[in-house]
């Protein structure tokens, strides 16, 4: 497909594939490219760390919440709203496909996984996701708006 980035980011290896294949991403550090907001994420879903979860998005940040698409805004409603999918031991991948960045704004769509265990079986949902960050004055990036759900 020629809409798709000549070298797709991708963050979708397993816990122990991502150890051995590349440097440690660890969840907690900036994301010095909107590409590894998308890694961050994934990591801090699958390590169940809220905090890296919450730290990757500004603190006025808006996220759209799967499955009926309802709306958390800052971080005490995403921190709220993302706690039941840590429950469920949760694991991701994310493929960023395409980026679109400008004056310190960058749109980025990503392609996702994720698997969880909910009523004692395992469940597997995909989808196509979009983020809208921002360049902090540190040069460091942070999600302002995160649709999971946009199906680009």
């Amino acid at each position: 497909m020629d809409y798709i980035a000549s070298r797709p980011h991708r963050c979708n290896e397993k816990p122990d594939q991502r150890r051995r294949s590349m440097p440690s991403a660890d969840a907690r550090s900036p994301a010095d490219t909107p590409e590894k907001l998308h890694m961050i994420i994934r990591d801090a879903i699958n390590g169940t760390d809220l905090d890296a979860f919450c730290d990757a998005h500004e603190d006025d940040a808006s996220v759209v919440l799967p499955p009926d698409g309802a709306t958390a805004h800052g971080h005490d409603e995403i921190r709220a709203a993302i706690v039941p999918l840590l429950a469920l031991g949760p694991e991701m991948e994310t493929e960023v496909v395409k980026k679109l960045e400008t004056d310190g704004l960058a749109l980025t769509h990503g392609l996702w996984r994720l698997a969880v265990t909910e009523h004692g079986s395992r469940s597997e949902h995909r989808g196509v996701g979009t983020m809208v960050s921002r360049q902090q004055p540190d040069g460091t990036w942070r999600i302002v708006l995160d649709d999971p759900l946009s199906g680009v």
